[in-house]
């Protein structure tokens, strides 16, 4: 018997957590709230400010408050909208470089650090405004994209300037790193 036959005769296994889900989706049963279904829901659903700062790096300095990062996002997600941002290290890196302006926002969980260290030295040369949050994935949600980012520059825009006016303000007006 050749090996596609025989995956296509044997019966397939499922694992109990897959065979719960399989029959919670046929059947409208409501699921238990304090069930193991639920728990799980509840580590992978959103995280809190205080949660997220648990990941940070020992160079994410200066630091958005939890104000000032709500702020950012909604300021990103209408950037988006205008095309006016800059996503990751090769693409934020190579319009530095070319003298775009911008707020700078980076995320301070993550790892290697090697990775994206050497971006605050190059805004601090060209005296650009960059600030960290805590969350990467976060950071990558407000870009309109499932996959996580590590910096993204915001260029200013007519549409959303007072927006971008108000981050830029925040921003400038934290305390330098040390």
């Amino acid at each position: 018997m050749t090996r596609k036959r025989f995956l296509k005769r044997r019966p397939r296994v499922l694992g109990s957590w897959a065979l719960g889900c399989r029959v919670a989706a046929m059947t409208k049963i409501k699921a238990d709230p304090d069930g193991p279904e639920a728990q799980a829901d509840a580590c992978c659903g959103e995280r809190t400010y205080h949660e997220l700062l648990v990941n940070l790096n020992p160079i994410a300095q200066p630091l958005a408050s939890r104000k000032l990062t709500r702020k950012l996002y909604k300021c990103i997600k209408k950037a988006v909208k205008q095309k006016q941002i800059r996503r990751g290290v090769k693409e934020v890196q190579k319009f530095i470089n070319k003298g775009e302006k911008g707020i700078m926002v980076l995320a301070g969980d993550t790892l290697p650090v090697e990775v994206y260290c050497h971006l605050p030295v190059m805004c601090e040369d060209r005296n650009l405004p960059y600030v960290y949050i805590p969350s990467k994935t976060d950071l990558g949600a407000a870009a309109g994209s499932k996959r996580p980012t590590c910096v993204i520059m915001v260029k200013p825009h007519e549409e959303y300037q007072e927006a971008y006016d108000e981050c830029l303000e925040e921003v400038q007006a934290l305390p330098p790193p040390m």
